[in-house]
């Protein structure tokens, strides 16, 4: 386990979650590997713009907190996949419920702006 998730431990279960799902991207990441495996450019699309360095550095958090599987497979040129575990697969009604709610929230952003 992590340092950051470990300590988020000691305090509450929300704490747990948002050390490991908060942070640059992360639930976009998750987002989008709900749809399915993904290599990582084909990743990095799809999140948006994204630095390669950073989604490297989320998705490598991601991996070590068991909600990323990263499969290599041996050939050459050397292919990678990203693909959800079946934790992070349990992700999928809290992602969309959030996907929901943050489009609702733009829309009534929107029309206090108008």
């Amino acid at each position: 386990m992590r340092r950051q998730v470990q300590a988020a431990v000691d305090v509450c279960p929300v704490e747990v979650a948002v050390a490991v799902l908060g942070g640059a991207w992360k639930l976009t990441i998750v987002k989008a590997l709900i749809g399915g495996t993904h290599r990582f450019g084909e990743l990095g699309r799809r999140v948006g713009a994204v630095n390669p360095r950073v989604l490297t550095r989320q998705l490598r958090e991601l991996e070590a907190d068991g909600i990323v599987r990263r499969t290599v497979y041996p050939e050459v040129p050397p292919r990678v996949e990203y693909s959800l575990t079946d934790l992070g697969r349990t992700l999928s009604p809290a992602v969309a419920w959030l996907d929901t709610w943050g489009a609702d929230y733009a829309d009534r952003m929107a029309a206090t702006q108008e």
